[in-house]
């Protein structure tokens, strides 16, 4: 069982890549706790918002095999 994280902005720059497949996590705290310990994301989870197949979603949103998560870091723009 597995989800696909999708990366924007800072968060594509630290990781390297802009998607990883990766074992389901319990919860989308835990899987942002450890992309942030294995990446370096110097982002608080409070800063982001998080998607959960294509719709914004809570940070205590269920997951599922195959659903695919997307970090979103705040950014500026003019």
């Amino acid at each position: 069982m597995s989800v696909t994280v999708l990366y924007f902005a800072s968060l594509r720059d630290a990781a390297g890549v802009d998607r990883e497949r990766l074992p389901l996590p319990a919860s989308l705290d835990a899987l942002y706790a450890e992309l942030s310990s294995r990446h370096g994301f110097s982002l608080p989870a409070a800063k982001l918002r998080v998607a959960v197949d294509g719709a914004f979603a809570r940070w205590d949103s269920p997951l599922h095999d195959g659903c695919e998560i997307a970090f979103i870091p705040p950014v500026s723009g003019g």
